[in-house]
């Protein structure tokens, strides 16, 4: 595995993520409105390949284009554990709220200005948050059959779609403990444009939304891809691109995020 970009003097970074337009702040905005979803999420690991942004550009809503960096954008496949899922500050929902969750995600940035995630797929083994995601937000949720696992410092990963078999994954990851390399990755760029995001856009009901959410900066580090096979890229048309490696392999711990009620863009045509 390689890295996208080497180790910098924090410093530098710093200096760069000033005058750099195209990276979103590692601190989220405030988040402006009342919060109507919390929700944490653990065991959390990204994966990306480099892409050109031409390649994107038709799976992006009306009024938003590829997000680009350094004149290139990403194609995202992330997985994580949800739990504690909890609405307008209710108890969170033992059973309903607690489940593994796979996107495949691109970047975004709307007229407007606002930076986002696009999402192409979102797996998750329970159908009722399944078929509420997409009622309410047109999310491209798919139900599955999922499993997250630990064990000897890696964490593992395995979904595959009811009525799509082929729409599977299973990857493994081990989570650097190099404290140094960890640090750095928490201030690089590269990493702070695939994960520090503040919003979602999507298409729903003949309207692009930008739902916004707010949770501290990421807990980033380094991890070593161990294993992948993956038809979840080539299902959202992505065919052939997991037969390079990712250019960016990260991990999270655990963050608690908050999202705000989506606001709605003036139709599009």
């Amino acid at each position: 595995m390689r890295d996208t970009e080497p180790a910098c003097d924090s410093r530098l970074v710093a200096e760069k993520l000033k005058v750099n337009s195209c990276v979103s702040p590692i601190h989220s905005p405030p988040l402006g409105s009342t919060a109507i979803l919390r929700q944490r999420w653990s065991e959390v690991t990204f994966l990306h390949w480099n892409v050109d942004p031409s390649i994107v550009e038709p799976h992006m809503p009306p009024g938003c284009s590829p997000d680009v960096i350094n004149g290139s954008t990403w194609v995202g496949l992330i997985a994580f554990q949800m739990s504690k899922s909890s609405f307008f500050g209710s108890p969170s929902i033992p059973w309903l709220g607690n489940f593994p969750e796979v996107n495949v995600r691109l970047y975004s940035i709307d007229e407007h200005g606002h930076r986002g995630v696009v999402f192409l797929s979102l797996e998750a083994s329970h159908l009722i948050p399944v078929l509420v995601a997409r009622a309410a937000f047109g999310l491209k949720y798919q139900w599955a059959s999922m499993k997250l696992a630990q064990r000897d410092g890696k964490v593992a990963y395995r979904t595959r779609r009811h009525g799509q078999p082929d729409a599977a994954s299973h990857f493994i990851v081990r989570p650097s403990q190099d404290s140094a390399a960890n640090a750095a990755v928490r201030v690089d760029p590269i990493s702070t444009f695939l994960t520090a995001r503040w919003g979602f856009h999507e298409n729903h009901l003949g309207h692009t939304i930008y739902c916004r959410n707010y949770h501290d900066p990421w807990p980033l580090q380094h991890a070593e891809l161990v294993y992948l096979d993956d038809g979840l890229l080539a299902a959202a048309g992505f065919e052939g691109l997991t037969d390079r490696a990712p250019d960016s392999v990260l991990y999270a711990p655990e963050v608690t995020t908050v999202f705000a009620a989506p606001q709605r863009h003036n139709r599009l045509h």
